[in-house]
């Protein structure tokens, strides 16, 4: 049985902006969030893809997501943005968001903004690649559900936090760090678990702080909070350095969650049935604020060069960049893209919940 399914992706768009719509979401909307949650299946980030879509039409439906949230800007400087989503989508605040900040970046070099009241918002790379666009630097972090075990804890505090950077590069492709500040985000274990594969052993541990590899285990417990989470990046142990991936994440959510005044730590998603209040933070930089640009993307070429031609270790045939692979699966999947045939299922099912024809 072949487990993947090829479908077009103007049809998975499609079907997937009519169930937005059907649940309430406005068009603008429901086409951004479609092409975030597409573009990363596209880049074979397949946790944060259409498999999400179960997660925002329930939360939609539950009220935890406001259909018709309509972002607010708070507070506003030539370099500055304090943003309210209200509830909403995360995908759409997060857009509108970067697309102001890149905006005040190209007008006075650099500019910064901070999200409260929002959802999860997809692939944090999806904002900082925005950027690109205008031979920006883009930065997009976020916080999370409590997920995370800090180091010589027990319970899940931390968000797995992740953090985003995108740089243009001249020859070369651009450099797009996209990552947790845990060792994997709570979607690989979730893809783990409709796998039916075993967790690797540093991936996450039970109630009882002990490694395991039962991912459909740590998912009930981090669900019901029992105890237990996922590890931050470099595992468990100061000895494997543990406490930077720690340290990592809570800064993550002193800039997302603290200093856009909304919620941290054990306070997001504090409440079952209330919205969770997810915080965000963007950022974008004018490269000509520092060097002529130019010669800042022959740089970066050169530093990709320096780094691919490096010498390998034995067995190995090639050095990444980060985002290279993402961008490589990208350029594979323009017309078509690869879904989970259990996802197929899903969609199907919500397809008949939201009375949405599937296309495919």
């Amino acid at each position: 049985m072949n487990e993947w399914v090829k479908i077009d992706i103007e049809k998975l768009k499609t079907f997937v902006v009519d169930v937005f719509e059907n649940v309430g979401v406005k068009r603008e909307d429901a086409e951004i969030t479609a092409n975030v949650l597409i573009t990363a299946d596209r880049r074979g980030t397949n946790s944060h893809g259409v498999a999400r879509l179960r997660r925002y039409v329930n939360g939609l439906r539950s009220g935890i997501m406001k259909a018709d949230a309509k972002m607010e800007i708070i507070k506003e400087t030539p370099n500055t943005l304090l943003v309210s989503g209200k509830d909403g989508l995360g995908q759409p605040v997060a857009y509108k968001t970067m697309k102001l900040v890149i905006e005040k970046a190209k007008k006075n070099n650099v500019a910064f903004a901070t999200v409260r009241n929002s959802n999860h918002f997809g692939i944090a790379g999806y904002y900082s690649m925005m950027a690109l666009e205008d031979d920006l630097l883009g930065i997009s972090i976020t916080n999370s559900a409590p997920l995370v075990v800090p180091t010589f804890g027990k319970d899940a505090v931390l968000g797995t936090n992740p953090i985003s950077i995108a740089v243009p590069a001249g020859k070369e492709r651009p450099v797009v760090l996209d990552m947790a500040t845990s060792t994997v985000p709570r979607g690989k274990l979730e893809v783990y678990n409709r796998m039916g594969k075993p967790l690797p052993i540093t991936w996450a541990t039970d109630e009882n702080g002990i490694p395991t590899t039962n991912a459909a285990q740590v998912l009930e417990n981090l669900l019901e909070r029992k105890g237990g989470g996922l590890l931050p990046l470099g595992g468990g142990e100061e000895e494997t350095g543990g406490h930077k991936g720690y340290g990592l994440s809570l800064m993550v959510d002193i800039f997302s969650g603290i200093l856009s005044g909304g919620a941290f730590g054990l306070n997001i998603y504090g409440k079952k049935g209330e919205p969770p209040n997810v915080c965000h933070f963007f950022g974008a930089m004018n490269i000509e604020a520092f060097i002529d640009k130019g010669t800042f993307k022959e740089m970066v070429d050169e530093y990709i060069y320096m780094l691919k031609n490096a010498a390998k270790r034995d067995g190995a045939d090639r050095i990444y960049i980060h985002g290279e692979k993402e961008f490589e699966k990208a350029d594979k999947q323009k017309q078509e893209v690869n879904i989970y045939y259990k996802v197929v299922d899903d969609m199907r099912k919500i397809g008949e919940e939201t009375g949405v024809d599937i296309p495919f």
